[in-house]
């Protein structure tokens, strides 16, 4: 995404309190679940959540959505996510990161620790691009009859995992230099990076982990904005943290938007199906298209699922024949 954070917020000052988003940098040593109970104290609010769960180790991009904001996190619970690793050779850990012990050790060729090796590495990592079939580690939060497989590792157990089929979207060798490899991946929901390092490391024949691990994009959230807690903690104590709020409707400005104004505002406020007819304008959709619903002050009050193209209501606006299904609705406030 190519949105800066100003582009994003414009107008968001009179609709922080009601929802919205907050793009923070999580730091080392953190888990998801602290970023959001600290920023939760510091909002004063209960309603608090994340949009991609980073692992502790891990730095970057943690996008948190509150109060209102809650209730359209899955409308962007698949978006692509951007990361810079670098991984290490020679070494695969239990864990697949540098938090683990070291359960295989191989003898990683002079080649591959110099220039020399840098086409051979950038040939492995361009063999992943496009589908790509995952097996999710143990060490990781996917339920197994309830159970997540991370506790089934720390007793010691390992089960049969089904493979995922993932998309990387993009490999970048970044750097290499003595068994140390630096790339940049932009991959689809659901992508271990840990475990692309593991298989990459296996392709070269010698094995690898990751060893460090920042999230530079998530969706329209880049790395360039994401305020470090501290920061965040400064704009509350001064009261001006509705400053670096993302208002909803922006962040979700890639959806189609259908403007409803006057007793068709009301109607639908109360969960009441609208003809095409009742649009004051619209955008163009397709059937299953997320769609946006605003009020005359481009307020976003509601989000509905399209039932069928716009296209099919071109000559027949005046039908009474419903195109969407209601979602969510937001309320006069918007967000």
């Amino acid at each position: 995404m190519s949105q800066t954070h100003s582009q994003i917020r414009e107008g968001a000052i009179s609709e922080v309190f009601v929802g919205g988003f907050l793009n923070i940098d999580k730091p080392a040593g953190w888990t998801s679940h602290d970023v959001v109970a600290k920023v939760r104290g510091l909002l004063g609010i209960k309603r608090v959540g994340h949009l991609g769960t980073l692992d502790p180790d891990a730095t970057g991009v943690l996008p948190l959505c509150f109060g209102k904001g809650t209730k359209l996190a899955s409308l962007l619970g698949d978006a692509d996510k951007t990361y810079d690793a670098v991984l290490r050779l020679g070494q695969e850990t239990d864990t697949e990161d540098a938090s683990g012990e070291v359960i295989k050790i191989c003898p990683v060729p002079d080649r591959l620790k110099s220039e020399v090796g840098e086409a051979e590495i950038l040939d492995v990592l361009l063999s992943f691009m496009g589908r790509y079939l995952q097996q999710p580690p143990m060490y990781s939060a996917i339920k197994i009859k309830g159970v997540p497989l991370y506790k089934m590792a720390r007793s010691g157990k390992v089960v049969e995992r089904s493979k995922r089929e993932l998309k990387i979207l993009s490999l970048n060798l970044l750097a290499s230099h003595g068994g140390d490899i630096a790339f940049r991946v932009r991959c689809s929901k659901g992508t271990y990076i840990r475990t692309l390092c593991v298989d990459i490391g296996r392709k070269l024949g010698v094995g690898a982990h990751l060893l460090s691990l920042r999230r530079v994009q998530a969706g329209p959230f880049s790395i360039d904005d994401a305020l470090e807690l501290e920061t965040l903690s400064a704009y509350c104590q001064d009261g001006q943290w509705e400053k670096i709020v993302y208002p909803a409707n922006s962040v979700l400005s890639a959806l189609p938007a259908l403007f409803v104004s006057g007793v068709a505002r009301k109607r639908l406020l109360n969960g009441v199906q609208l003809s095409m007819s009742a649009l004051d304008r619209n955008d163009p959709f397709k059937k299953g298209d997320s769609l946006r619903f605003l009020d005359a002050e481009g307020r976003l009050i509601a989000i509905a699922q399209a039932l069928r193209d716009s296209e099919s209501h071109a000559v027949e606006r005046v039908s009474m024949e419903s195109f969407f299904k209601i979602k969510t609705v937001l309320g006069d406030g918007g967000c």
